[in-house]
């Protein structure tokens, strides 16, 4: 529960979990007065380099792109405005889900909130307005290159401020101007550099990598439970996850794991069955979880690092300084470059990819008896049951399209704007597949748990360790064992729902404290 029902925009830096609160539990959000006094210190210097000086600034009375050069006159600087969300409203493909927009309507205001944009508190409360009465922009999901920030999609935002957009509202597909009359809401008349602030920055690339994190970080924590899960149905030992081991190579993500992974293996009796077998050790994909799961961890750490530095920065150009003493000043430069968070979702792709490839090899020696000791496809009856033999070839595609998905969209740039903007992030995209990415590793993951759970009925009577015994018992309350074959596919999908609801995790961390 949300202690405080408003998230109030002031001097305090925006974290993932405040855009989380926002985007799904739909926080109410507010402007602090003093935020507002900030916003309007720059706005004035705008309003003062319009109405008294004749230099020119960039898409304020200039064209833009490779028409920068082209002089704007006074009486068509608020047309200019108008012309740029509409002829950069240009994105294809299907709509982005109502909670991305929601975030990047939240990161729009907060940034614009920072007091560098030259706008007036009004767009900011036009923004919020909106996001308050949970009228959500139909922005198409295509179309960025995240250099000059996400223009195409948030100019489908701005133009659902102007009136002249498509929004979502009460469970319906209407035009903006409706909603607003019913609501008896005033469409956004944009001055000179409003339009501008409203399109340029990284808040598409960034919503939609901050939820993709947020759920990754969740379904990591549910890797380590299913591999401790295989690991004691496929009776492997827990002894390479010793703390001596990891403090003599001491990532902090490898510590992490085998810290977890000890943990939820306590206290085992089927451990203790089997300690004096001759098995030395045992395969890399459950003896070296740490490793993986562990650099997995380190790798989206600096993802988060780099959200959070960016979800709190300014992204648009040009960015007005106010300074009193000399009047102000304004600079053209490129804030809106998306290559940082790119990068950095690209890593993410990539270490989610490495444990939806672990956790497809634990799979397959649990479904191959030479390998596991428990019996074919983990059901009685093979030959005429086919049991869970599927179960590693739905894994097996999925981790195909993670491997895809891990080409870095960030190496590749496509010249625009007639070679103006020359070198672009793809910083989007590398959103977008992030996030497909996290929504197929939970599904392999939620796989294994399920072939893992059934591969611990077959060391019945003895109970696996405290946290394992606690995943165990949550999956059975939804899913009951496989005794013969049936549709498989609904399994899967209550699987995912346990771990995106975190029922499991929950389950586990009351039996044995966090799973960090």
């Amino acid at each position: 529960m949300i202690s405080n029902p408003h998230y109030n925009i002031n001097e305090s830096p925006l974290t993932l979990e405040d855009v989380y609160s926002v985007a799904i539990d739909k926080r109410k959000v507010s402007l602090h007065p003093d935020t507002e006094k900030r916003i309007e210190a720059s706005h004035k210097i705008i309003k003062k380099m319009v109405e008294e000086d004749d230099r020119p600034i960039y898409a304020v009375n200039t064209g833009f792109g490779s028409l920068k050069d082209v002089r704007i006159p006074k009486e068509k600087l608020k047309q200019l405005q108008l012309n740029l969300i509409r002829s950069h409203s240009v994105g294809v493909g299907p709509p982005l889900p109502r909670e991305t927009v929601r975030a990047m309507m939240l990161l729009r205001a907060f940034t614009l909130s920072l007091g560098y944009s030259g706008v007036r508190p009004a767009v900011v409360h036009g923004l919020l307005g909106m996001l308050n009465e949970d009228i959500i922009p139909l922005i198409p999901s295509q179309g960025s290159v995240g250099a000059s920030g996400d223009l195409a999609p948030l100019s489908h935002l701005a133009l659902a401020m102007i009136g002249e957009g498509e929004v979502e509202w009460q469970g319906r597909r209407l035009r903006a101007v409706e909603v607003f009359k019913m609501l008896k809401l005033e469409p956004l008349s944009p001055e000179p550099k409003e339009a501008l602030a409203l399109v340029n920055g990284t808040q598409m690339m960034c919503s939609v990598g901050v939820l993709a994190l947020l759920k990754a970080e969740n379904v990591l924590r549910h890797a380590d439970i299913a591999a401790a899960m295989t690991l004691e149905a496929n009776l492997g030992s827990p002894r390479a996850f010793d703390d001596r081991v990891h403090a003599v190579r001491p990532h902090p993500g490898q510590r992490k794991v085998a810290n977890n992974l000890l943990k939820l293996l306590k206290d085992s009796e089927i451990y203790e069955s089997h300690q004096n077998c001759t098995r030395v050790q045992d395969a890399y994909s459950i003896r070296c979880a740490p490793q993986v799961h562990g650099a997995a961890w380190d790798a989206i750490g600096y993802t988060r690092r780099v959200l959070e530095t960016e979800i709190n920065s300014v992204t648009d150009n040009p960015i007005v300084f106010p300074d009193q003493g000399r009047g102000g000043d304004v600079i053209s430069a490129g804030n809106f470059h998306g290559q940082p968070v790119a990068l950095a979702l690209d890593f993410m792709s990539i270490a989610l990819t490495a444990v939806a490839s672990i956790s497809e090899r634990r799979t397959a020696r649990l479904l191959n008896p030479a390998l596991s000791e428990l019996p074919v496809a983990l059901v009685e009856h093979a030959g005429l049951q086919s049991g869970l033999m599927m179960s590693q070839v739905t894994q097996a595609s999925l981790v195909n399209e993670c491997k895809t998905f891990s080409h870095p969209a960030s190496v590749d740039s496509i010249p625009t704007w007639a070679d103006q903007e020359d070198h672009v992030s793809m910083g989007a995209f590398a959103a977008r597949k992030a996030d497909q990415v996290v929504e197929a590793l939970t599904k392999v993951i939620a796989i294994e748990m399920i072939c893992a759970a059934q591969g611990l009925e077959f060391r019945k009577p003895l109970r696996s360790g405290k946290g394992v015994e606690k995943a165990f018992i949550s999956i059975r309350e939804v899913i009951p064992m496989v005794k013969e074959d049936r549709e498989l596919a609904k399994d899967f999908e209550r699987a995912v729902q346990l771990i995106s609801e975190k029922q499991i995790l929950h389950a586990v961390m009351e039996a044995v404290g966090p799973i960090l």
